[in-house]
């Protein structure tokens, strides 16, 4: 009897930074990185034995040179999606709070998006139907 494939879960954080102008934050992804010039909210993957909000602290500050206190983050959304090799589990928090200005520490390009033009961006699989979701709570 053949035991099914099963793909191991990677859990992943992100963060939907959005400024007082109501603008959002969307980096593009780097050459050389998996989906390569696609637009996504920042984040990345949660080590052992890290909670969801440190490793999204901890992946803003990698990434972006901010400093978000945990606290300050809140729960927004999650995405389950199967991607073939493995399933992923992404776990979004909305920002509004942070120190420094976001600066691009991976060589990713940054921009401050309004709500309304989101969907102009090409986005991962995943990140996509984010898009009507932040829309609706930024109105």
């Amino acid at each position: 009897m053949t035991t099914p494939f099963r793909p191991h879960t990677l859990l992943v954080t992100a963060a939907i930074l959005i400024r007082k102008d109501g603008t959002v934050l969307l980096a593009q992804r780097p050459e050389g990185k998996t989906f390569a010039g696609l637009w996504e909210f920042p984040g990345g993957k949660v080590e052992v034995p890290e909670s969801p909000e440190t490793a999204l602290v901890r992946e803003l500050d990698e990434e972006l040179g901010i400093t978000v206190q945990p606290e300050t983050l809140e729960p927004f959304t999650f995405v389950s999606e199967n991607c073939a090799t493995f399933h992923l589990l992404m776990i979004l928090y909305l920002v509004r709070e942070w120190d420094n200005e976001p600066v691009g520490r991976e060589g990713q390009a940054l921009a401050w998006v309004p709500a309304a033009e989101l969907a102009d961006y090409p986005m991962p699989k995943a990140d996509a139907p984010l898009v009507p979701r932040i829309q609706s709570l930024l109105g």
